[in-house]
């Protein structure tokens, strides 16, 4: 017989669920987060949502939509991330030439955006993600994925310098 540490019940049914929900979303769950919050911030509120589901598992298992729910939990996570988080700016003694500064500018740009307009741009553009797919990740409808969108699409365009 196998012993349980302090404190865990049979986890039994539960268990199996919530480890085929987090195969099968993780690693979306991931993304959506790295995509609103930056791969460190991301990757550490992502954490933080599966550890609170894996507390809350018989909970998150009997939600309807479980992998948008988590999302809020990491996003509340990291609103407490944020308020130790610092700007990192350009170098004073980077070239104009130097090929990393559009991807710097890139990162620059896409922090400038609101969080759902960033999140929204990545999932869709960099992620792959289809209207829909962000809409349920997100928690939000499929108009307001393509009015966000749109938006931030612009406003990247703008602060590129690109029409």
């Amino acid at each position: 017989m196998t012993e349980s540490l302090p404190g865990q019940a049979d986890l039994g049914l539960d268990d199996a669920l919530f480890r085929a929900f987090i195969e099968d979303q993780g690693a979306r769950l991931r993304r959506a987060l790295i995509a609103a919050n930056g791969v460190q911030m991301g990757n550490d509120v992502c954490a933080d949502a599966l550890a609170w589901a894996w507390e809350h598992r018989s909970r998150v298992l009997a939600m309807e939509h479980p992998a948008g729910y988590l999302f809020r939990v990491g996003q509340s996570s990291a609103r407490r991330h944020r308020r130790w988080h610092r700007e990192v700016h350009l170098p004073p003694e980077a070239k104009e030439d130097d090929a990393a500064l559009g991807s710097l500018l890139l990162d620059e740009a896409l922090g400038r955006l609101n969080q759902r307009q960033r999140a929204v741009v990545i999932l869709v553009h960099a992620h792959g993600y289809s209207y829909g797919e962000v809409a349920d990740a997100l928690g939000v409808s499929t108009a307001t994925v393509r009015n966000q969108l749109h938006r931030g699409m612009r406003r990247l365009r703008e602060e590129m310098g690109a029409s």
